[in-house]
């Protein structure tokens, strides 16, 4: 079992190192490894000043800030699809981002800043999903294509709330806003609280694989089996919305790497949520740091917002997928 698990997740962490090392290499500047070994280890004979600046300053933090929303985006996707037994569940599609960009940009224009927008943005993520699920379950029960067709709807009404704050915003915090909203790491200079809450997440939910795994199969299953399924859905819709306001908060709002992650993990590696859950956030991770550098030197010294790069991987995928599930 170690085995089995030990070995796709080792691969996926070498993977992880080996895209912080080209983020941190690769730039307007280009730094080699053996400059990288010099700054991260000290040794101040081989790492000048202006490379030290640029690895521990502006480089590092943003690369795991990265890893970090990567990890919490594809997480919270998994958890959604176990959720829907939908592979097109993803907290872009079902408007969880959208409630989570609300909650943060209220709170950004009453003047409020730190653990007030991340408060906001939870409440607006949480809000979100439970009125995705209310208005899908509506007289009878729902069912996955339903909840995902309300939560396409949500999404489209919080992008037209957010154009009317847009609207209404102060001229001088409109384009930081606009870039903000497009999914923008360039502010991004606190990785620790999201990488905490990503590891803490796992370490959370990993022991629920098995309750998970059968949730998969549906409720009533779940029921027949033992698994106390209300509990276990009440705790998907809260750490699903704690993850991806903690993503929001970080980068803005970043679409389908919740959406092509899980499912391109789950074509190679099963569908054992105890290994899905840890690729997902090692492999999201290293998506979005490779997504960002690819942002950042594209058009460089000028960035692109990385959500621009991961609609380009995520909206062929969703279309894939919709044409599979016809």
């Amino acid at each position: 079992m170690l085995t089995r698990l030990g070995l796709p997740l080792g691969l996926l962490l070498l993977a992880a190192l080996g895209a912080l090392l080209v983020a941190l290499g690769v730039g307007s500047a280009q730094i080699s490894p053996a400059q990288i070994w010099a700054v991260v280890t000290g040794d101040g004979g081989q790492g000048d000043a202006l490379a030290r600046i640029m690895v521990l300053e502006l480089r590092l933090p943003r690369a795991l800030s990265a890893f970090a929303v990567g990890g919490l985006l594809a997480v919270a996707g998994a958890l959604m699809q176990v959720l829907l037994r939908n592979p097109l569940a993803d907290p872009y599609v079902l408007g969880l981002s959208g409630g989570a960009s609300i909650g943060a940009l209220a709170a950004m224009l009453a003047g409020l800043g730190g653990l007030a927008i991340s408060s906001s943005a939870f409440g607006g993520a949480l809000f979100s999903t439970f009125l995705v699920f209310g208005l899908a379950h509506g007289s009878g029960s729902w069912t996955p294509s339903r909840l995902l067709l309300t939560g396409v709807v949500v999404a489209a009404g919080w992008g037209a709330v957010i154009t009317l704050m847009l609207a209404l915003s102060p001229a001088e915090r409109l384009p930081g806003m606009l870039y903000w909203l497009m999914g923008d790491l360039s502010y991004a200079r606190t990785p620790w609280p999201p990488l905490l809450l990503l590891l803490a997440i796992c370490v959370v939910l990993i022991p629920l694989g098995r309750s998970l795994n059968v949730l998969a199969r549906g409720p009533q299953q779940a029921a027949a089996l033992g698994v106390a399924v209300k509990p276990l859905e009440w705790c998907i819709y809260v750490a699903a919305s704690l993850l991806t306001a903690a993503a929001v908060t970080t980068a803005g709002s970043i679409g389908f790497v919740g959406l092509v992650v899980p499912h391109m993990l789950r074509l190679v590696l099963g569908n054992d949520q105890r290994l899905i859950l840890p690729a997902c956030a090692l492999a999201g991770g290293t998506l979005l740091v490779l997504a960002d550098t690819l942002a950042r030197t594209m058009i460089a010294p000028e960035q692109l917002p990385v959500g621009v790069i991961t609609a380009l991987l995520g909206v062929p995928t969703f279309l894939f997928l919709l044409y599979r599930s016809r």
